[in-house]
């Protein structure tokens, strides 16, 4: 076993930590960039900046990143100048942070630097300090090496990526996630799961990977249920904050699958929050993945997937069948919609197949799935 292991310069992790923030910007210097998700969180921002003398402009952000939507951040803060740039929000607001940073600090469009769509040319020169502190348990995008932006023009959604863009720190405040709604819980928290069950089962697991997705199932599979239903319970939301943090760790160091494989073209093309999209497609996909594996004698995921089923069971003796059984009903549980509710259709899914094909997540699948397996997990998912 061979691997390496790479993560934000810092990690900072407890109840009322995020609001040492003036603490650690000061490292960087004395004037901060904050993007934001709501203005609430800029309040207590606000006061710990100004007890450590660091002036800071606030851009408030809006729904998940684009291209255009980078390009004119870039634009809107191109006068103002800046040591460290600061996101405090969801998946999309540090996403965007981090590409923010990353652009500022290197010269050409956008474009030069992206997957898929662009020429995905190296960074040339490390981003300007950035600092991640999330508001939900989701993406794990605090601790993750990339930015994940929507591309309009080409209905897909894509990554800048670079191991340069790793923020220095990351702050992860379980107190920031108490205001979070159901809903969100939801989508965010299932997203979280997804994100150690896949790297677990990807192509490119490490022996560092295994333990920290062991370890994320086993605290989701306890608090999942538990912060949907009472979101003030802080023991929940730590674990899930938890969670999110090993996610973001697993996949950034090794690779994810079909779910998020699936999860950029669909996001790309219809409006429909990310972790609600990974959310339905997680069981279905779990399912397929086992079946196909089962059918190659001798797999060495398939005791993988009897573990994560183990896990996620709290039943040593659990089956697979069993741990498909699970994810099925804290799907139904924390009611996620069919991927109709926001707008696929039959029609759409040779499209979305064929996108899926070419990403990055789905070439770390545990198995490459047929096309017709591939469609047929759509049109469950519907």
């Amino acid at each position: 076993m061979e691997f390496e292991f790479a993560t934000a310069g810092r990690i900072v992790f407890g109840m009322g930590k995020s609001q040492d923030v003036g603490l650690y910007t000061k490292i960087y210097g004395t004037s901060a960039l904050i993007l934001s998700g709501g203005q609430n969180f800029v309040d207590f921002l606000s006061k710990s900046l100004d007890d450590h003398g660091v002036r800071y402009e606030v851009v408030r952000i809006q729904g998940e990143p684009t291209v255009p939507m980078i390009m004119d951040l870039l634009d809107q803060t191109r006068s103002f100048h800046y040591d460290v740039v600061i996101g405090i929000g969801g998946g999309s607001v540090l996403d965007a942070g981090k590409a923010v940073s990353a652009l500022r600090a290197n010269p050409g469009n956008i474009l030069d630097y992206l997957e898929v769509v662009g020429s995905n040319k190296p960074l040339l020169f490390p981003p300007v300090p950035y600092i991640a502190i999330p508001t939900t348990s989701g993406t794990g995008s605090e601790v993750t090496r990339n930015a994940v932006l929507g591309v309009p023009a080409e209905k897909v959604k894509v990554s800048l990526r670079s191991p340069l863009m790793l923020p220095k720190i990351a702050l992860i405040d379980p107190e920031l996630t108490l205001s979070v709604p159901p809903e969100v819980t939801a989508s965010t928290g299932l997203d979280a799961l997804a994100q150690v069950i896949e790297p677990f089962l990807c192509t490119r697991s490490n022996w560092m990977v295994d333990l920290y997705c062991r370890e994320g199932m086993t605290r989701a599979s306890r608090s999942l249920r538990t912060s949907y239903a009472d979101g003030s319970n802080i023991a929940a939301r730590t674990d899930m904050a938890w969670t999110s943090l090993l996610g973001g760790l697993s996949l950034a160091n090794a690779g994810l699958g079909a779910v998020h494989g699936f999860a950029g073209p669909i996001g790309g093309m219809f409006d429909a929050p990310h972790g609600m999209i990974c959310a339905r497609l997680l069981p279905i996909v779990f399912a397929h993945n086992a079946i196909v594996i089962a059918k190659q004698n001798h797999s060495p995921y398939l005791a993988r997937v009897q573990e994560v089923s183990r896990i996620l069971c709290g039943n040593n003796d659990a089956v697979i069948s069993d741990g498909v059984r699970w994810l099925t009903e804290i799907v139904k549980d924390l009611n996620v919609p069919g991927l109709s509710h926001y707008g696929v259709r039959e029609l759409d899914i040779p499209i979305i197949v064929e996108k899926a094909r070419n990403a990055s997540s789905m070439k770390a699948n545990p198995v490459q799935l047929p096309v017709e397996i591939l469609e047929e997990i759509l049109t469950e998912a519907l």
